[in-house]
């Protein structure tokens, strides 16, 4: 369930993880690090740009940022009310470009090879007794649920959306954090029978 890996043969298919998780840091960085609002653009022409590389559609890439479209008006209304316009669009786009890259990553890399190539970047640490196999596990993990959460909030969204409920942040919030927790439980189920 967790690897949501499309087959390819494209240039970012064959890229290793590490460099892509590296891409993904440097992005959140210079988005985070520069208030401007044109660079956040740029870097969002240059994220969808990227899927098209991939030779994935851009209904893929959509399909990152729909679930989270709630949570962008909320964050766009809070920042009007505490800030300016400007600032919530800034605060959008870094988002959705973070989720645009975080889904190309999981999209373009088998979790196998993201833990091996996490674990390769922190080998020196296993040198000093740290266990990197649990850390890449975790971080990959992490990675892997950022699409997996926003699939599971746009199939309950959608759920309450025909119980006429698509407007109670309860109704959405609530089934979400229930089943993300099962889901959590079975992937630990799941690693502790592997005996990881």
């Amino acid at each position: 369930m967790l690897d949501l890996y499309v087959e390819g043969r494209s240039a970012l298919h064959r890229l290793g993880p590490g460099w892509k998780i590296l891409g993904l840091a440097f992005s959140g960085t210079v988005l985070f690090a520069v208030d401007h609002v044109w660079l956040s653009i740029l870097w969002l022409a240059i994220s969808l740009t990227l899927y098209a590389v991939a030779g994935l559609p851009l209904w893929r890439a959509w399909r990152q940022i729909r679930p989270a479209l709630w949570l962008f008006a909320l964050i766009f209304v809070v920042q009007v009310l505490l800030h300016s316009w400007q600032l919530g669009l800034l605060v959008i786009i870094r988002f959705a470009v973070l989720l645009l890259l975080a889904g190309l990553l999981t999209l373009t890399t088998r979790s196998s090879d993201m833990i091996d190539g996490l674990e390769a970047g922190m080998r020196p640490l296993h040198r000093l007794g740290v266990r990197t196999e649990s850390i890449s596990l975790a971080i990959s993990l992490t990675f892997r649920f950022i699409p997996v959460l926003t699939s599971v909030v746009h199939e309950v969204r959608e759920a309450q959306s025909a119980r006429g409920l698509e407007r109670s942040v309860f109704a959405i919030a609530i089934p979400s954090i229930i089943r993300t927790l099962r889901m959590s439980e079975e992937i630990s189920d799941a690693i502790d029978a592997r005996g990881f």
